[in-house]
């Protein structure tokens, strides 16, 4: 199958999707209308709540929702073919990825910029909040810790990014400055920030920087302390300073290397190396339910809803921005996932190296492929999609070495993005958490952001190594579908409530639910084999509150209790 004609028949398929589909959510499901005051103006207090311009925020909600989902599912998933994991990517993102963020972002936009998981207290119950609010919890416990982890891994595997990817801090500060105080032009001063950018970008390709061991601890362990330190400052500064900023950087780095990969699919045309379909690779668990969890980002990943109603309902401008900001984001980043799986199913074919020898074709994707074993490791997620990438790229004329630096920059620089958010989100979680049980004391943002920075320090070292979060890894993923599941109920009722048509959101949510608590099932039997009575607790108690809070969700709208007593807008 020609690559060229599947990346064609992507963009096609998505701007049709955004023009029709997203656009009769927009109007028909969500009723967005100017007239309605956003969050951002009525609690506006320029450090959280910040009226944002659509184009800078979409730089935001894209790069903090990307981070490096979009690469590491997809280029785990091809394992079992890449017509599943193409399908899955297109199918998943129009029609329920897309739904999902969308509705998360405007049941926040009209609950005063509250998160999804506070929301489940108004429209479901206070139990069911709490619950909700613990899966939330863990789920961004894990991510701020294991993002740290990645992003150290990238800075010690790609030294020459390091260099790139801080130097963005104060080309972004600047860009801010720009924006907000000095009111400059933003065409001007962005195509500035990306010369910058890029300038040094090849300056990182020739100044490697690699951090020694400090007192015991491997540069790994190092660099995850020094990003958690990080990610508390950018945390808690507002997020005009460098969050917004930085982002919006980001985005169109991410634009422009998707521009970069598509004129090398353009040049070389690579075939697709990789099998059509294979259901049955070694050592692989069933393609059903596990695809749907190992591609998340991409497709449809619960992650997206923490940031739609944490982060960018609290700074989108008005409510009609929300279709492009949320739904738009959605299906940009599954153009991404689409140029990952064509990287590692058909660029890996242009040539690898291993042992040696330059390998191509099927050749190559079976090397790199050969079991579920070999595709597992940080290291081998990035290194199918950097080696793929840089075989297309390098036909464009492009030195190998600027290539390799550019895609460790973007994957470290998006991992960044999600660290600075999910601290910022695991913020808004804690304080809310704390008002529900009158604890003033984490209401506060500095208390607040600690308690986030420190269990995640904790967890991340409690073995010495910085790479402790990895235990809880393998609960990651169905915890993550679970929370988009679990936000789709809540905009479900949301709309039940509202009597507006729910189908849109009720079979995406039903769907969720099954390879969820299907693939949590599947998981829990293999780690009591493995004899790990840590996995086995923790996810016995996820999938536990899930069946709680889908029970309690069941008995209330059957009851019908409550509804008239609830002011909706």
């Amino acid at each position: 199958m020609s690559s060229v004609l599947i990346m064609l028949g992507m963009v096609v398929l998505y701007v049709i999707a955004y023009h029709t589909y997203g656009k009769f959510l927009a109007k028909k499901i969500f009723r967005l209308s100017p007239k309605n005051v956003c969050p951002s103006e009525a609690q506006r207090d320029d450090v959280d709540y910040v009226p944002t311009k659509k184009f800078i925020l979409f730089g935001h909600h894209f790069t903090s929702i990307a981070g490096t989902g979009p690469i590491v599912g997809p280029a785990i998933g091809i394992i079992w073919g890449w017509v599943p994991a193409l399908l899955w990517v297109l199918l998943g993102s129009i029609f329920m990825g897309g739904v999902h963020d969308l509705g998360a972002l405007v049941v926040s936009l009209r609950n005063q910029g509250h998160s999804i998981g506070d929301v489940a207290d108004k429209y479901i119950g206070r139990r069911v909040q709490l619950m909700f609010m613990v899966i939330i919890m863990l789920g961004l416990w894990i991510v701020i810790a294991v993002f740290g982890l990645i992003i150290a891994i990238v800075f010690d595997i790609f030294p020459q990014s390091v260099l790139p990817v801080f130097l963005q801090i104060p080309i972004a500060v600047w860009l801010g400055y720009q924006f907000y105080k000095k009111k400059s032009g933003y065409i001007i001063s962005t195509i500035l920030a990306l010369i910058l950018l890029y300038s040094f970008v090849v300056l990182g390709a020739f100044v490697p920087f690699r951090l020694p061991e400090i007192f015991g601890v491997d540069p790994v362990g190092s660099w995850t302390i020094i990003l958690l330190i990080y990610a508390y400052i950018a945390s808690t500064l507002p997020v005009q300073v460098l969050l917004q900023p930085r982002d919006f950087i980001n985005a169109y780095q991410l634009l422009l290397t998707m521009a970069l990969l598509a004129m090398g699919v353009l040049f070389t045309n690579p075939p697709m190396v990789a099998p059509s379909v294979n259901l049955a690779p070694a050592g692989a668990p069933s393609v059903w339910p596990m695809l749907f969890v190992i591609i998340a980002c991409g497709a449809i990943s619960g992650f997206h809803a923490l940031v739609s109603s944490g982060t960018s309902s609290k700074q989108c401008d008005k409510e009609p921005s929300a279709l492009f900001v949320g739904y738009g984001s959605m299906l940009t980043e599954g153009m991404l996932a689409v140029f990952v799986i064509l990287a590692c199913g058909a660029g890996i074919g242009l040539g690898l190296e291993h042992e040696g020898e330059l390998l191509r074709g099927t050749e190559a994707f079976r090397q790199h492929y050969q079991n579920w074993q070999a595709v597992q490791g940080m290291g081998s997620k990035i290194h199918a999609f950097v080696s793929g990438s840089t075989n297309m790229v390098s036909k464009l004329g492009i030195p190998p070495q600027i290539i390799v630096t550019l895609m460790g920059v973007f994957i470290a620089s998006f991992a960044a993005t999600t660290l600075d958010t999910a601290t910022r989100l695991q913020r808004y979680v804690v304080a809310e958490c704390a008002r529900s049980i009158n604890l003033k004391f984490f209401t506060q943002k500095h208390a607040a952001t600690a308690f986030a920075v420190i269990t995640a320090l904790i967890l991340a070292f409690y073995n010495g190594t910085g790479k402790g979060a990895l235990v809880l890894w393998p609960l990651f993923g169905t915890c993550n579908q679970l929370l988009a599941g679990l936000s789709l109920l809540v905009i479900t009722v949301y709309l039940i409530r509202k009597k507006v048509t729910y189908g849109f959101t009720m079979i995406p949510m039903i769907f969720m639910f099954v390879m969820t608590s299907w693939a949590m099932k599947i998981n829990l039997v293999n780690f009591y084999n493995q004899k790990n009575w840590l996995l086995v607790f923790v996810g016995t108690i996820i999938l536990i509150l899930e069946i709680w809070i889908i029970i309690e969700t069941v008995i209330l709208l059957l009851k019908n209790k409550g509804i008239s007593q609830i002011h909706t807008n």
